[in-house]
């Protein structure tokens, strides 16, 4: 028998019942029992960096892997359950040198890279559990016992076989280039990271004078944001297109930049906007002003770029060992050297054309439009350079401090302030300097230690990506939600270069390269093919994970030339790890048919910002290599979780939010819901008071259940009572079935689609329609205490209703559904299964939905709402009876509905008829005036002519034609222009002693005349909410019968007399006495500007 519930339910109480109910009775594993040898669904999990407890950001992708799997489970596939967590990289070394205190990559090597790595897999380990009881909390089902680690030996040797493929196909190179560096974690950094680590800051920009040779007191006006780089210059650059200005200082130095920059205001929207400014940064003055301020200027003369073409010129650090080493320094080119080319040496103007977009490299706007460039410190700078065959210096040591042979700058950090201004006072007391600002821009630091990026000249290890077409073939075989994911995809395979993936760090995975002294490597495929080519260290080696530094002890002999070799020391991209999953985890290397039967997957869900580059092109790009096919079939991508404020979460703004506290305060059934709710493609701002706004909804589905239980409890409701045939059900239970089973239909459409969004959109509807419509209308058949056929079929409806709708929402909110199920199914059905996730999810009986019928009666809602409207227009509240209520339809078969169900739309109007009226404009007119700006900007120079035309036409006739057309047609100087209703501004005015409402297809008026009658009538309906409130307040039970003591007088009395029989019906009273006792409870209260004292007490009788 169905128990009554608390009406004031405790959600986080109910989840930690329901997650106890799951382990003790086992339910995940019947779930997956149940499903075992049926069709297959794979789902591919994207793995969590176990480094840290987990957010609430994590926990929005989470809950959508959650919800589809449950789907699927309960439509009756058979799944794996696998999650992951990624383990190794950087951000984990990061995390473990806070704890240790130490400072640089240094301090790892002097503490020993055995304890480090070591330490990293502990963190891992400690976190995995942390965040694995964080994901039962959420209800995130998973095999917790079957979770797959990158760390693991299985993905390692998974990945060599990747790039053991990829170098007998002579796709992996050793390359210099200059890429961003980190000196305080003594790495590169790929592409993809670079974009992760962006950050708004102000540095010292300055303004140098470069002196032209042989060209007495003429100078090339150089402009940087960072002067460190200035000692490695070699070459400036130019757009050959451009004007360039030659002009006087007062101290008749003469300096040539581009004229546009001259008066150019550098940045003065960001400045005037604030936004991308940093706080206390001066406005930037022009070039023109810096020089008016150093005591005027002249214009002499006027050329194009390209005549500066050749010049040579005196670096401002010519004076450094480092410029007159030939063939570069410290990287020698010895064709160059063997010239005796140097730094210096080979200082000239030059221009360097378009990068490989066909942009110019060179460009006026920003700095001088003449650009310092140095090839040992600059992406565009090396490459302008090599083809150039222009010398490499390169400055900084993997800490970006200074090396030797760059004077006293040696041993100095090249990001420190102490640097950058000890540069900026050398170059003026050398006359070099003309200004120095503070500049604000997004600069690349490191995105998971903070510290900021350098560009430095060193050898790493790439994949040529020159088979990318291979990839771009398989991105379109992909169901890409939200479907630009797929254009974004694609731009990224057109624009990105060749994938580094070596670091030189510790906790990673080890590169299979072993390097030989005659210059050549081979790359190792597996843990065989290395016990097989190992000659020493491999017996140290056997037994441990391919992790450094055991197996850098593992030296090989070259299959061909019989050289030993060493393995190179660097570990590898972590976004190897992630995008080898699909191959790792079904064990692709020793169980290909297993692999076969769940390959590829059939989803995978990860939050869009940056993955383009990262997780999905690895996974893409792997797999394009490894199989030539998509690892998945659809892809979901979700944006980003903000703080309630908009901004991203951080705990020195005070609004982070932490999945344990939002857990326990909100309850995780919340935060799915709003997880579920939210598009996909727009960032989700996550708080408390969000939280309450979902909370209420739920407190409102949480009544539905908890009104039905209530009274069933009373009843003894059983299925065994008689069941109506579904044409003996009166039209508001037709309607309600025809709405719940277009509810089902249309949440496994959704759900198929990938789209929670837009299931609860339809359910929070529904949720509405059926508390605040079919309940509240229909709550009298179960007061009743007649057990008739009208209440046995309400109680069936509703009850299908609620059965059906709570499996409908399982996946989504979890724990109240099975809460709910517990009492209202499995209570009063024989053969229920255990849990609400054994079920099957619901199909729509098709013969129940009737579309026409739906039609009808949200007209009539809508036409009751645009009645409330109208009263509240009016300043007359709902309990003032009212005269009548006039309509306007246009389909007869509609106003005929609204007539015959007049009791529904009386009652809930609180007014006495129902007329229908032949024309709209009986109720309603409306006045239309063009919106000018709208206009304006569409028929500018027409303006004024319609603005004369509207004064003379029929507003009905406008309104009209638009509601049919979709457009007006108005002739204007010989010439048709079209108005569209965007275009108009249109107010509806009510009739004279009508307060109206309506739209296009409906329109309503209110009769707002009161008589004597009317007036009392609506004061006995104050009367009534003020006991209901009363009954509620005392705790009586809903079934209660009560008697009422007052003492009235005046219209007050006169009222309750006449309407007695009104106010003991809605209150379940049976005496009403006009000598005041307390009763059991009392309350004062004031009606019409009185006030009264009424005592109510329970008949014990």
């Amino acid at each position: 028998m169905i128990q009554r519930v608390n009406p004031q339910a405790d959600f986080v109480a109910i989840e930690h019942r329901v997650l106890d109910f799951w382990e003790k009775n086992n339910i995940f594993q019947k779930r997956r029992d149940a499903n075992s040898g049926k069709t297959k669904w794979s789902f591919i999990d994207g793995p969590i960096t176990a480094n840290n407890p987990m957010g609430v950001h994590h926990a929005w992708g989470r809950t959508l892997k959650d919800i589809y799997n449950r789907y699927k489970a309960m439509s009756g596939f058979e799944l794996r359950y696998q999650q992951g967590f990624d383990c190794q990289g950087l951000w984990v070394e990061i995390e473990v040198e806070k704890e240790l205190g130490f400072k640089s990559k240094k301090d790892v090597e002097e503490f020993g890279i055995e304890k480090f790595v070591n330490m990293c897999k502990e963190r891992v380990q400690k976190y995995s559990k942390i965040q694995t009881e964080q994901s039962k909390r959420l209800g995130y089902w998973m095999d917790w016992d079957n979770s797959y680690f990158t760390m693991s030996d299985e993905n390692n040797y998974t990945i060599w076989a990747f790039l053991k493929k990829l170098f007998n196909e002579n796709k992996i190179y050793r390359g210099s280039d200059v890429v961003p560096w980190s000196g305080r974690s003594g790495t590169s950094y790929s592409q993809m990271e670079i974009i992760e680590g962006r950050q708004l800051v102000s540095h010292k920009a300055v303004f140098v004078r470069f002196p032209i040779r042989k060209r007495k007191n003429e100078y090339l006006l150089i402009w940087t944001t960072t002067p460190w780089t200035l000692t490695s210059n070699v070459i400036v650059g130019i757009n050959g297109d451009l004007d360039y200005i030659k002009l006087k200082a007062s101290d008749d130095s003469i300096y040539y930049f581009a004229k546009e920059n001259l008066q150019f205001k550098r940045l003065d929207k960001q400045f005037k906007e604030k936004k991308q400014w940093i706080e206390g940064v001066p406005k930037l003055k022009t070039i023109a002003q810096i020089f008016k301020e150093r005591g005027g200027y002249e214009i002499l003369d006027t050329i194009k770029g390209e005549e500066m073409v050749g010049w040579s010129y005196d670096g401002p650090y010519d004076h450094l060992d480092a410029q007159s080493e030939s063939g570069g320094y410290p990287f020698e080119n010895n064709e160059l050297a063997m010239v005796n080319a140097c730094g210096k040496s080979q200082h000239q103007v030059i221009n360097p054309g378009k990068d490989n977009m066909g942009n110019d490299i060179v460009i006026a706007g920003e700095g001088t439009g003449i650009v310092h460039m140095a090839p040992g410190c600059g992406d565009i700078d090396n490459k302008v350079g090599t083809k150039l065959g222009i010398v490499n210096i390169a400055p900084l040591d993997e800490e970006s401090k200074f090396i030797g042979k760059f004077g006293w700058l040696e041993g100095k950090k090249a990001t420190d302030e102490d640097t950058v201004i000890a540069i900026i006072n050398d170059l003026k007391e050398r006359g070099l300097l003309l200004h120095v600002e503070d500049y604000p821009h997004v600069y690349p630091h490191c995105w998971r230690s903070g510290d900021e990026l350098v560009f430095r000249l060193v050898d790493e290890w790439y994949i040529n990506m020159d088979w990318r077409e291979k990839i771009k073939k398989i991105v379109d075989d992909i169901n890409w939600i939200p479907e630009w994911g797929q254009d974004r995809e694609h731009e990224w395979l057109d624009n990105m270069g060749d994938w580094m993936i070596s670091k030189k760090r510790f906790w990673g995975l080890a590169l299979p390269i072993w390097t030989f002294e005659d210059g050549s490597y081979f790359v190792i495929g597996s843990k065989e093919e290395l016990k097989e080519l190992a000659c020493e260290g491999w017996a140290e080696f056997e037994g441990k994970s391919p992790h450094r530094p055991w197996i850098d002890k593992v030296k090989i002999k070259h299959p061909e030339s019989g050289l030993i070799g060493t393995r190179i020391k660097d570990v590898g991209n972590p976004w190897l790890d992630a995008g080898i999953v699909p191959y790792s985890t079904l064990d692709y290397t020793n169980n290909r048919e297993y692999w076969k039967d769940w390959f590829p997957a059939e989803f995978v869900v990860e939050s869009f910002p940056g993955q383009f580059r990262n997780w999905f092109y690895s996974l893409l790009a792997m797999s394009a290599m490894m199989e030539g096919k998509a690892p998945f079939k659809n892809l979901l991508g979700h944006a980003l979780v903000k703080a309630d404020d908009g901004r991203d979460m951080h705990k020195s703004w005070g609004n982070a939010i932490w999945f344990d506290d939002a857990a326990e305060k909100m309850g995780v059934d919340v935060m799915r819901w709003m997880y579920s709710s939210q598009n996909p493609e727009s960032n989700l701002l996550f708080g408390y008071d969000n939280g309450n706004e979902v909370r209420k909804k739920m407190i409102q589905f949480w009544n539905s259940y908890s009104f039905f239980a209530t009274y069933a409890a009373v009843d003894g409701f059983s299925l065994r009572s008689e069941k109506l045939s579904l044409n003996e059900l009166n039209l508001m239970d037709q309607w309600i079935l025809s709405k719940l089973h277009s509810f089902i239909r249309d949440s496994k459409k959704s759900l198929d689609e990938f789209r929670s969004d837009k299931l609860m959109k339809k359910f929070e509807g529904f949720l509405e329609e059926l508390s605040n419509w079919y309940i509240r209308r229909n709550r009298r058949r179960f007061w009743k205490s007649e057990d008739d056929n009208d209440k046995k079929a309400a109680y069936h409806v509703l009850y299908e209703v609620l059965s059906n709708t709570i499996r409908v929402l399982a996946p989504v909110i979890p724990f109240i559904t099975e809460e709910i199920y517990q009492n209202l199914v499995r209570n009063i059905e024989d053969n229920a299964f255990e849990s609400i996730h054994l079920c099957e999810y619901p199909e729509a009986d098709e013969s129940k939905i009737d579309d026409k019928l739906i039609h009808k009666v949200d007209t009539l809602r809508k036409l009751v709402e645009f009645a409330r409207s109208a009263r509240n227009k009016a300043n007359i509240k709902i309990r003032q009876p009212l005269s009548e209520i006039l309509f306007y339809v246009k389909d007869d078969s509609i106003a005929n509905f609204m007539i015959d169900q007049k009791k529904i739309i009386l009652d809930e109007l609180n007014v006495k008829s129902l007329k229908r009226v032949k024309d709209e404009n009986e109720l309603i007119e409306y006045k239309i005036k063009p919106n000018l700006p709208v206009v304006g900007q569409k028929y500018g120079k027409y303006l004024k002519l319609i603005q004369n035309q509207f004064n003379d036409l029929n507003h009905f006739e406008i309104l009209s034609e638009i509601r049919s057309q979709k457009k007006y047609e108005m002739e204007l100087k010989g010439q048709s222009i079209f108005i569209v209703r965007e275009d108009l501004l249109i107010e509806p005015i009510s009739q004279e002693g009508l307060s109206s409402a309506g739209d296009d297809n409906i329109t309503i008026g209110l009769k707002l005349k009161l008589t004597d009658k009317l007036v009392k009538e609506g004061i006995v309906r104050d009367i009534i909410r003020q006991v209901q409130t009363m009954r509620k307040n005392a705790n009586f039970a809903v079934e209660d019968r009560i008697k009422i003591f007052m003492n009235v007088e005046g219209l007050i009395k006169e009222a309750i007399n006449d309407f007695e029989y009104i106010l003991k019906n809605e209150v379940l009273a049976t005496e009403l006495y006009y000598d005041y006792k307390n009763g059991e409870y009392n309350e004062k209260f004031k009606i019409n500007d009185c006030e009264l004292h009424f005592g109510i007490q329970r008949n014990k009788d």
